[in-house]
């Protein structure tokens, strides 16, 4: 197969379509999250059972675990705390977030927040991502129930919610992906808030404090990468932010591919190398190499390398 490479300048990458290399009986379920460990292992979340593959940088499939989470499978975050690392999993359908060693065992489990104006039998809790502050409290964005952040104690014990339903300013729609950005002096939260195409500023006690906007189709999440965020926009894109939030580079564009009939169950035939058809998650190593998981909602797994050049 021809090499392909996407970019330019400095954002230049070689694709590798075929990274991931499953053994035999073993095949992913519709991929959603993606990190990687402090000795280098990539782990992929997906909703095929069990639910987490781990692999070695050049693909080599390792081992896998998490029966208990493949139904509802979604965020993936990893965070390195005193006692070591951990995983947090967004249950989606299954309505919780599962603390886990790297492992698979569960450590600690939070259910729909206690919030009765919140949540009832016709509203649910319905998680999509988590990230950690410095100080171990827990952000839970509820991304398909009710349009919420949630803050827990490191114990697990509820704090308190923001946002709700809107447009304004500090209001979300959708806050699918949640991340915790140390980029800056002071440590702030950003929401991918999806439905209204932006990403909105927080403070680690909830209090708005910016918006981005006017460079994004339907963000899924953001993953800081040196001074810049990299974005997985679900409308067939990557994107580049600097340390200013003003656009770098868009990455294997496909125009108008989320308007096709089927989107985003696109079949294998018209898969295109160098082109992405619904960006989900992303990981970004110590060298700038991307691996992206791809949503197909009928159980397609999709994992690309991209290999950062100089």
């Amino acid at each position: 197969m021809k090499e392909q490479i996407v970019g330019e300048g400095a954002c230049r990458y070689r694709v590798d379509p075929q990274w991931a290399k499953l053994p035999a009986g073993r095949e992913f379920g519709t991929t959603h999250g993606v990190v990687e460990d402090a000795s280098g292992l990539i782990y992929i979340h997906h909703t095929a059972s069990p639910s987490t593959f781990v692999f070695e940088p050049d693909g080599t499939f390792v081992k896998a675990w998490g029966e208990a989470y493949a139904g509802g499978a979604h965020g993936m975050h990893l965070s390195r705390e005193a006692d070591g690392e951990f995983l947090y999993l967004a249950a989606t359908s299954l309505g919780f977030v599962a603390k886990t060693t790297l492992d698979g065992e569960e450590i600690l489990r939070i259910t729909t927040p206690p919030r009765s104006d919140i949540y009832d039998d016709e509203h649910r809790f319905v998680p999509t991502e988590t990230t950690v502050a410095p100080d171990g409290t827990i952000y839970i964005a509820d991304g398909y129930g009710q349009p919420w952040v949630h803050r827990y104690a490191p114990n697990g014990e509820y704090m308190d919610s923001f946002g709700g339903l809107g447009s304004e300013p500090g209001k979300l729609d959708n806050p699918h992906g949640i991340m915790l950005d140390t980029r800056g002096a002071t440590p702030r939260i950003l929401v991918s808030d999806r439905k209204n195409a932006r990403l909105q500023y927080f403070s680690l006690d909830g209090a708005h404090e910016g918006i981005v906007k006017g460079m994004l189709r339907f963000p899924c999440t953001t993953i800081e990468w040196e001074d810049k965020l990299v974005i997985p926009d679900l409308y067939s894109r990557l994107t580049i932010l600097d340390s200013r939030d003003t656009l770098v580079t868009h990455l294997a564009d496909w125009p108008e591919c989320w308007k096709r009939d089927g989107w985003p169950n696109l079949p294998r035939s018209e898969w295109v190398t160098g082109k992405v058809s619904s960006p989900h998650d992303l990981h970004v190593d110590a060298s700038g190499t991307i691996y992206l998981v791809e949503w197909l909602s009928e159980g397609t797994g999709k994992v690309t390398r991209f290999e950062k050049l100089e």
